[in-house]
């Protein structure tokens, strides 16, 4: 069954919060094509000023957090399952926005932009799949969703900043079209929101903000699967195996990272823990994912072929 949703009263929203009730109810397997905002509530293309005070749609509120669409919920599914998040395609809009310096941050101020802040203008192709900006800049587009994810178990509005083991904010560049994400459901029935449309970004987010762009067409096949338990965010891309940790530090998001792909490598290739140790010394490269989301991310890669 294939079924649509795009941006309107009941299903956009700003947090994540078990209590919110589904706008869609699917069975697993079923797939959902999404079109969704940028990160901002935008209600149309930058037209300049201060970043803050773009136009945004009737649904913004100013406790919001990333513009998402859903939640959806999955029949049948339950808190300890995992849930499986095929994506099928991203296609993004023909405008997208950079905004860096300019705020006080700990980042920021180390770059020494907390006063002096820049907006980077972008039109994007989705054919070519290039992005150039006002400057004349050029880049690939490499599209992806920012956030994709449930919400915490405990009732109340939970922020859309932080991710968490139940996904969310990742900003993993490598969730692109192809490529499946598999993530441990922390409510019966999943709740499962998309949004934050990333035309193109490098490893760590480093700015705090990507290519933020609505999404003319996010397409995900959604299912549920007791055959492969996960703690954290995993993710099967086109060569790859993936493995995604959060924390309040770098250290605590890449164990978080490297315990969960031990366990993929004990469960995949047959091997006790302390070979599978010894292997990842030699097979497996730690990336930062993202260091500007309050909780930061790290991620675990092995690549086909690098551990047969």
């Amino acid at each position: 069954m294939r079924h649509i949703l795009a941006p309107g009263d009941e299903t956009l929203h700003g947090h994540f919060s078990p209590d919110l009730p589904p706008v869609l109810t699917i069975d697993a397997g079923d797939t959902v094509t999404y079109r969704t905002l940028d990160c901002w509530w935008s209600a149309g293309p930058y037209e300049g000023g201060r970043n803050r005070d773009r136009a945004r749609v009737p649904q913004y509120q100013p406790d919001h957090g990333h513009a998402l669409i859903g939640p959806v919920a999955v029949r049948g599914a339950r808190a300890g399952q995992t849930l499986e998040v095929r994506i099928d395609a991203v296609v993004p809009a023909t405008w997208g926005t950079t905004v860096a310096g300019g705020w006080p941050s700990g980042l920021n101020e180390r770059y020494g932009v907390e006063d002096e802040g820049v907006v980077h203008v972008w039109e994007l192709d989705p054919v070519a799949m290039v992005g150039r900006n006002q400057h004349g800049h050029t880049v690939a587009l490499r599209p992806f969703m920012g956030v994709l994810g449930m919400p915490p178990a405990e009732p109340g509005l939970h922020s859309t900043v932080p991710p968490r083991p139940w996904g969310g904010n990742l900003d993993c560049k490598e969730l692109t079209a192809g490529s499946t994400l598999l993530l441990p459901i922390p409510v019966d029935g999943a709740l499962f929101s998309v949004g934050d449309g990333h035309a193109a970004q490098g490893d760590g987010e480093v700015g705090g903000t990507a290519i933020e762009c609505p999404m003319e067409e996010v397409r995900l096949t959604v299912d549920v699967r007791d055959d492969f338990p996960v703690t954290g965010p995993v993710a099967r891309t086109a060569d790859a195996w993936l493995t995604l940790g959060v924390g309040a530090t770098l250290d605590d998001a890449t164990f978080m990272a490297l315990d969960s792909m031990l366990t993929l490598m004990q469960r995949q290739h047959g091997l006790s823990r302390p070979d599978a140790v010894a292997l990842a010394s030699v097979a497996v490269d730690v990336r930062v994912t993202q260091i500007v989301n309050q909780t930061v991310g790290a991620h675990a890669v092995l690549r086909d072929g690098a551990l047969r």
